[in-house]
């Protein structure tokens, strides 16, 4: 496990705990089991850190459903044995995170499926629309889900978007500048004509941002026909959902980005039961 997770994990909990769980510390000194069930249909993400948050307190684990897994109600995701002060003190935490992982995963997995019904080449991507903090996990929870990884961190990858253009005023000189020291660069646009500078500029990948897919499919009609779709990657973002995006991935894109399976989280509902 990376040490950065390692080390949010035991901040998530120390958080909780605060000075200690002065409820828990009333009950008798003894040995609980508990398990981990999902009351509702869905992907499970997040596994190796539930079980890290309760074996940082001591306690044993026992995993029935890894990480991809798909869950229906009443189905046994974890057992955990140990202290009932260790068990039930670590509960919300591993509970919280796991919730949110796997409500990820599900959404992501549901985009996914509807994506390869239309085309199998497009690839679903999450943003850094995450929750502050929680970006290494939330972006862990898509690929669980079937989905990609993109941009980390801003020292990941050149990204030109619009307020960047408003303070260069321009994008050539900015990508003239880029291309001297990265291979890969983004430029984020909002019509065809931006999509085509960008393009003859060297840009790499193209985010065509709030664009219908009637545009986007001209984006890539006339780029074939200026002989450069095959020297840049096109990604559609902005607006995109469960109620459109096949008709995205119908528009000979590349890739397509969703902020809201990650910035619009509904969590998995999911519940530790004692013995």
């Amino acid at each position: 496990m990376h040490i950065r997770a390692k080390k949010a994990l035991a901040s998530f909990l120390a958080e909780d705990i605060g000075k200690g769980d002065i409820t828990s510390n009333l009950l008798p000194r003894k040995k609980i089991s508990a398990k981990i069930i999902s009351r509702q249909d869905g992907i499970i993400a997040g596994i190796q850190y539930a079980k890290e948050i309760f074996t940082s307190k001591g306690c044993q684990v026992k995993i029935i459903k890894n990480d991809g897994s798909h869950i229906k109600p009443n189905d046994t995701i974890m057992i955990v044995s140990g202290t009932a002060q260790a068990v039930l003190s670590c509960e919300r935490t591993a509970l919280n995170l796991l919730s949110r992982m796997s409500g990820i995963a599900t959404q992501t997995n549901m985009l996914v499926q509807k994506i390869r019904k239309i085309n199998s080449k497009v690839k679903l991507y999450s943003t850094r629309k995450t929750a502050p903090g929680l970006r290494y996990f939330d972006k862990e929870a898509v690929a669980i889900g079937g989905g990609h990884k993109h941009r980390q961190t801003l020292d990941q990858m050149i990204m030109i978007k619009d307020n960047h253009l408003a303070v260069s005023g321009s994008v050539y000189p900015l990508l003239e500048k880029a291309r001297k020291k990265y291979k890969k660069i983004e430029v984020e646009v909002e019509n065809l004509h931006d999509a085509v500078i960008s393009a003859q500029g060297g840009a790499t990948i193209i985010m065509l941002d709030n664009m219908t897919p009637k545009e986007i499919s001209q984006v890539v009609s006339t780029l074939k026909k200026l002989g450069l779709r095959n020297k840049v990657k096109l990604e559609a973002s902005g607006g995109i959902d469960s109620t459109n995006i096949q008709s995205y991935a119908k528009t000979g894109i590349d890739m397509i980005s969703v902020g809201k399976i990650t910035s619009s989280v509904a969590g998995l509902d999911l519940s530790l039961e004692v013995n």
